[in-house]
C-alpha cells in the first residue's frame, strides 16, 4: 500500500462520520418541518360530522338536537353552554340565550319584554 492509497483510506473514513452527522442533521430539521404541517384543521363546514354523532347516538326518549343529551321531553334540553339561561315559553318550547347580567331571571325577563315588542 503505498502513501496516496493510505491517503485516499484516511480520507474516506473521516467522511463517513461526517455524512452521518450531516444525515442525523438533516432528519432533525426535517421532523421539526413535518411537525409543524401536522397541526390541528379547523373542522369542515359541512353537517356530516354532527350528523354521524346525531345519528350514533343513542336515546330511548328525546335527543336534543342542540347537545345530544337524552332528556323526556324536548323542554328539558339543558343548554350548551354554562354562559346560557334556559328560558321556557310555553308549550313545551324553551330557548337558551347568553346571561343578561348578575340578576337571577334577567334573561326571562329580557325575552317577555322581546316578546310584548317593547326590547
Amino acid at each position: 500500500m503505498d502513501v496516496l492509497d493510505l491517503l485516499l483510506l484516511i480520507f474516506s473514513l473521516l467522511a463517513v462520520p461526517t455524512t452521518a452527522q450531516f444525515g442525523f442533521f438533516d432528519q432533525m430539521f426535517n421532523g421539526q418541518q413535518q411537525q409543524q404541517h401536522h397541526q390541528p384543521q379547523n373542522v369542515r363546514s359541512d353537517s356530516s360530522w354532527y350528523q354521524q354523532q346525531y345519528e350514533g347516538a343513542h336515546c330511548t326518549n328525546y335527543l336534543c338536537p342542540g347537545t345530544l343529551s337524552c332528556v323526556h321531553f324536548p323542554h328539558h334540553c339543558p343548554c350548551a353552554w354554562d354562559v346560557e339561561d334556559k328560558v321556557e315559553l310555553g308549550d313545551g318550547i324553551a330557548v337558551c340565550a347568553s346571561k343578561g347580567g348578575f340578576k337571577a331571571g334577567e334573561v326571562a325577563r329580557k325575552i317577555e319584554l322581546a316578546r310584548k315588542g317593547l326590547l
